[in-house]
């Protein structure tokens, strides 16, 4: 057996759920979406040198909060991303699949 074996891409891992049922592509969409945002909030919070208890102190929203957005163990609403997200100097944008595709 080949063990340099060439590791899977997403796109194929993400066709081999589809096709096994375990995920649809609007799951994996959605994860994928979910995924971004926490990248971008992590990103932007990096940025701007703040941490998390930082945060904490700007929002009023719990760091232990904060921390399991950022890992993606809580959906928190969109109030409470916007709350995060103003004083990182972003907010949240609707906009069409296509262009987040790119």
């Amino acid at each position: 057996m080949d063990s340099k074996r060439k590791a899977p891409t997403w796109r194929e891992l993400e066709t081999e759920l589809v096709d096994s049922g375990t995920l649809s592509r609007e799951e994996i969409a959605e994860n994928r979406a979910r995924a971004s945002i926490q990248v971008e909030l992590i990103k932007a919070r990096n940025e701007k040198k703040i941490s998390q208890r930082k945060l904490e102190e700007l929002t009023g929203i719990r760091q232990t909060t904060i921390t399991r957005i950022e890992s993606g163990k809580n959906s928190p609403s969109i109030d409470t991303m916007l709350r995060i997200l103003a004083p990182l100097g972003k907010t949240l944008a609707v906009v069409p699949i296509e262009q987040v595709r790119q």
